[in-house]
């Protein structure tokens, strides 16, 4: 079937109108990197068959970056058509402001809280009731990418644990290679702590720290432990000159370092780079030493505006988003898990198949986009990025500083 008439299809069974006339809708995001933007033209693929027109609005850089002028200009009363963010806090204070366009009828409608799984992405789309955003897929930080080419160099065997990567560094260093990518944003260095809180502090101290905001727990020896592991981590990325996250993925692809602790949105790039999963590289959800997942993500919201048929374009491109085929579509090029547990996935990579198991396991935990405030996102960010680049930093005192932030976070 063309992809028009699929398009149109869909919209018949959801009940959404066809779009009357072609409605021009801006869409921001901060998915730049060729294996984003290659997942990125399925939305706007699906949105332009439909008979209205993807008008893409990419903005350069991280969602660090894009997130402040996404909200200034939806402030500001510049709004775009449709806006990626990640659900959870980021835009609860929009919502709370009448900004953002309620979802709930077309929620309703097409079952969405019967087909999203896990059901809390569409609790984190949810204030007082009323649905605000679309959740677009499942993303998980707890990954370590390693490259074959890299291990091969060195003559020594690819590691299946994180003890075993940082066994093999001495190897990878005397073959001219950088044991661990790392590129200078302070999300990324965020996520490498977080990540190996779960590997090496376990699941229960994670929980306590993200979900609780308990001190005691983020001043305890097992805390400790983490932080003296994450010191010792930031010797082995000695070399890895890079700033974005993408630079250090390419790293990893061209065997100038041996792995990477990253998302599953890295698949994008080994796949835009045509590397297979177990042949090329391999993927080790939580370090390989804990096997659970995080259920962060992406979702996109709708800024209100005054003209229906923009609204109406709003809720066609909605519903499209969280269709059958588009899920398909969309995560398979971006590496990310489908929100949906009904799609065909015979196509995934084994890496995706990894983190399939993971999901139907029920071995996940929350994001920490879902429960922690954009402040205190923000200093955990800041305090990981200081203390990844400045070894004067002690674990003790990185510790202190990190204590400090959980007694006071919101």
């Amino acid at each position: 079937m063309k992809l028009k008439t699929l398009a149109a299809a869909l919209m018949i069974t959801a009940g959404i109108p066809l779009a009357a006339q072609a409605t021009d809708l801006e869409v921001t995001h901060w998915w730049t990197s060729g294996g984003e933007a290659a997942a990125v033209a399925e939305f706007a693929k699906a949105f332009n068959a439909g008979g209205d027109k993807w008008v893409d609005g990419a903005i350069a850089g991280s969602g660090g970056v894009a997130r402040p002028i996404i909200i200034s200009r939806i402030i500001g009363g510049d709004p775009m058509g449709a806006t990626q963010l990640n659900h959870g806090r980021q835009a609860e204070e929009l919502v709370e402001a009448g900004l953002m366009l309620d979802l709930t009828e077309i929620a309703e409608a097409e079952g969405w809280r019967d087909i999203v799984n896990p059901v809390r992405l569409l609790d984190g789309c949810t204030v007082d009731g009323k649905i605000y955003c679309v959740p677009v897929n499942i993303h998980s930080p707890q990954w370590l990418w390693l490259s074959h080419a890299a291990y091969e160099k060195a003559g020594v065997a690819v590691p299946s644990n994180w003890d075993e990567f940082v066994a093999a560094a001495p190897k990878l260093r005397e073959a001219g290679i950088v044991p661990l990518a790392m590129g200078q944003q302070s999300w990324q260095t965020q996520l490498a702590f977080d990540t190996m809180m779960v590997a090496v502090g376990g699941t229960d101290l994670f929980m306590s720290i993200l979900a609780d905001a308990d001190a005691e727990a983020a001043a305890s020896a097992k805390a400790t432990e983490v932080f003296e592991a994450y010191a010792a981590a930031r010797e082995l990325s000695d070399g890895s000159n890079v700033q974005d996250w993408n630079q250090a993925t390419n790293m990893v692809i061209t065997g100038k370092a041996g792995g990477q602790i990253m998302g599953d949105w890295a698949q994008g790039e080994f796949q835009v780079a045509n590397q297979v999963a177990g042949v090329d590289y391999t993927c080790l959800p939580g370090l390989g030493v804990n096997e659970v997942i995080a259920t962060g993500g992406d979702a996109f919201y709708f800024p209100k505006n005054d003209d229906p048929e923009i609204t109406a374009a709003q809720k066609r491109m909605a519903s499209q988003m969280i269709s059958k085929e588009v899920q398909v579509a969309f995560n398979l090029k971006k590496g990310s898990l489908p929100i949906r547990g009904d799609v065909d996935l015979s196509a995934a990579n084994d890496c995706m198949k990894k983190g399939l198991k993971i999901l139907a396991s029920g071995n996940i935990l929350p994001d920490g986009v879902n429960v922690q405030s954009a402040d205190t996102q923000g200093q955990i960010q800041d305090l990981m990025v200081e203390f990844w680049n400045d070894t004067d930093i002690t674990a003790a005192d990185a510790q202190e500083r990190y204590v400090a932030i959980i007694e006071d976070a919101d």
